[in-house]
């Protein structure tokens, strides 16, 4: 897994701008568009506990809305374990800790570069 420097879409940027704001933790983006046929991100972070988990899919959903994304499809919301928030041109992926090291995304999809998200400028 290399770490790569591009312009993120707006969305991206957005939906992982939302994570952090809730203090989810180890987020990373994942350029997958060479190595899937499904989708072109992976924005992958866990939270501590469902009520984290809870939060940051919340935070992500309304702020994309409010960009126009709307998901296709969530799954997994109820037990927080893993929710996964499809929007068809880029996937997230909210893990508890034990969870997200169980299934190991990073690793299965370690062909697929990680992009390095500079931090917020300072207002």
């Amino acid at each position: 897994m290399s770490n790569t420097s591009v312009t993120l879409p707006p969305e991206i940027l957005a939906a992982f701008r939302a994570a952090e704001s809730k203090k989810a933790l180890d987020i990373k983006v994942l350029d997958v568009e060479e190595v899937s046929s499904f989708t072109d991100y992976f924005i992958i972070c866990s939270g501590t506990n469902p009520r984290q988990n809870h939060a940051i899919s919340d935070e992500i959903g309304e702020q994309l809305s409010k960009i126009g994304y709307k998901p296709v499809s969530t799954e997994g919301y109820e037990s927080a374990g893993w929710i996964l928030m499809d929007y068809g041109d880029f996937v997230i992926h909210i893990f508890s800790e034990e969870t997200r090291g169980y299934y190991d995304l990073e690793r299965l999809w370690g062909l697929a570069p990680v992009i390095e998200v500079p931090a917020e400028a300072a207002a």
